[in-house]
């Protein structure tokens, strides 16, 4: 049973940035053919935007195990959670970071959850990584350590 569920697709001004490729190739091709040209740009803003939204990573929480993105790892081995936003999600992005942490950040969003690892044979400390909601992850993590 899933507990948390969360797709971190890209913010609005992402497809706004897209766009722009509709007017810049309708400019270049206008000379040649404009209804080319048009055609053309709803193609190529297509191509652009249907891989963004259809790849975005997905962050799952179920009774067994944390899924981020490919990644996965049992709540057995789930440590300390902690949630991070503003000035400290940079600081956690940045100068804290450890290099041996497992990273999964999206420019797009500042909050970020960072999760300890407590599997022995694992050389990773922490995980951190982005989320928008991540107080509500944070919760369902330390609700399911107190269930058991």
């Amino acid at each position: 049973m899933t507990t948390f569920r969360e797709v971190l697709r890209p913010t609005w001004w992402m497809y706004l940035i897209a766009a722009f490729m509709i007017p810049t190739i309708i400019m270049v091709m206008a000379p040649i053919n404009f209804t080319l040209g048009i055609v053309l740009s709803i193609v190529v803003y297509a191509l652009i935007v249907i891989p963004m939204f259809a790849t975005s990573p997905t962050i799952t929480l179920t009774e067994t195990e944390l899924r981020v993105g490919k990644a996965h790892i049992n709540r057995e081995f789930i440590g300390a959670v902690s949630a991070y936003s503003g000035n400290y999600a940079v600081a956690a992005r940045g100068p804290e970071l450890d290099a041996r942490a497992w990273i999964f950040l999206r420019g797009w969003i500042n909050p970020v959850v960072r999760v300890d690892i407590t599997d022995p044979n694992d050389p990773t400390p922490y995980w951190l990584f982005s989320s928008r909601h991540p107080e509500e992850l944070v919760a369902a993590l330390r609700a399911g350590r107190k269930a058991k």
